[in-house]
């Protein structure tokens, strides 16, 4: 068991750092000024300069939504290095990769207009480049792939590494299914306790409050004419 709980461990790595390492290769096709140009997923996300195959040199626009991935997709794999000695982090690393996962699937099946700004710019004259087209390459949807399997990895890890805790405390300690149930069971036994107010209290107690918004806003306004009054006529005797 935990020769195959290090294996997991191992291959999270192993499938982190191919998705980010993915990042790095070309991410999608552009038709610029009726040219294909092909641009790398990490300079689609950060933004930057690159020379079209005329030799000018351009800025391409930053993609909010493929940096937020990269980032994501960054520190599941920190995370899951330093998982070795803290294992606290066990829990952090599959909630990124997931995440990661998830978004990159959204990227990789919705219109790549979407997610790639198409803004070229010159950087000689500043004018805009026209972009008539922009495709995917399907270096997108292997790091979906790298990516679901870098989860499935993390939590295969988390599950296994719970279970040999669970063993060695000779039943002291529960498991995370378990853990996760007694939270609902008690969850449910608080809100049993919940005294529900009536409706005729809720509606006291919201004319209450909404009268009390409408005094002090008034007292507000009042103040603030009152001293714009002020300020007028000591600058006018001035």
């Amino acid at each position: 068991m935990k020769i195959l709980n290090k294996i997991c461990q191992i291959l999270c790595i192993v499938f982190g750092l191919a998705a980010l390492a993915l990042f790095f290769m070309n991410f999608a096709t552009l038709t610029v000024n009726g040219k294909d140009e092909t641009f790398v997923g990490s300079v689609l996300a950060f933004g930057g300069s690159k020379k079209l195959v005329d030799g000018t040199a351009v800025t391409i626009g930053k993609s909010a939504d493929l940096l937020f991935c990269f980032l994501l997709t960054a520190i599941g794999f920190i995370m899951s290095i330093f998982s070795f000695k803290k294992k606290g982090l066990r829990y952090a690393v599959p909630a990124f990769s997931l995440g990661s996962a998830i978004y990159m699937l959204v990227v990789t099946l919705s219109n790549p207009w979407k997610f790639v700004d198409a803004r070229i710019f010159a950087n000689e004259t500043g004018a805009e480049s026209v972009v008539t087209d922009v495709r995917y390459t399907m270096f997108v949807a292997l790091t979906c792939v790298a990516l679901f399997v870098f989860a499935a990895f993390a939590i295969a890890y988390l599950l296994i590494d719970d279970s040999i805790e669970v063993a060695e405390s000779k039943g002291n300690k529960k498991t995370i299914f378990k853990r996760i149930g007694l939270f609902f069971r008690d969850y449910k036994s608080e809100v049993k306790k919940i005294v529900w107010p009536s409706f005729k209290d809720v509606a006291k107690n919201t004319a209450i409050v909404l009268v009390m918004c409408l005094l002090v806003g008034a007292l507000i306004w009042l103040l603030d004419w009152g001293l714009g009054s002020l300020i007028k006529v000591i600058l006018n005797v001035k």
